[in-house]
């Protein structure tokens, strides 16, 4: 699965151009935000598994970690939580952290990949 189908399409009550913006200036949020360990940003490491932004403008995250006991693990959803409240037009922002599926290196972008010299 790869990094660019993390955020789903549906019908909304958002203009479909706001949406649009919405959509790419969140990914850019997200690309602020870095596991400290790996030097690459957690939506290139397959991090982001869903983003779902509700007509509300509530903004729904289900991400992961590279491992359940990472250092970070307590920290990491208030960092993306913080970089994608800043996105013009979000009201709010709710991220689940889930194990399911577990993170495998196989949902890293190939930008990723070579940053950690997998390539």
């Amino acid at each position: 699965m790869s990094a660019e189908s993390d955020i789903e399409a549906v019908e909304s009550a958002i203009p479909r151009d706001e949406l649009a913006r919405m959509t790419d200036d969140i990914v850019s949020a997200l690309k602020t935000v870095y596991d400290p360990e790996i030097p690459s940003d957690i939506y290139e490491l397959g991090l982001i598994y869903r983003v779902d932004i509700e007509d509300d403008r509530l903004v729904k995250i289900q991400m992961t970690l590279t491992a359940p006991g990472c250092p970070v693990a307590g920290e990491m959803p208030g960092w993306v939580e913080g970089a994608v409240r800043g996105v013009e037009g979000v009201m709010d922002v709710e991220v689940e952290m889930t194990f399911d599926p577990p993170w495998t290196p196989d949902r890293m972008s190939e930008e990723a990949q070579i940053a950690v010299g997998l390539f």
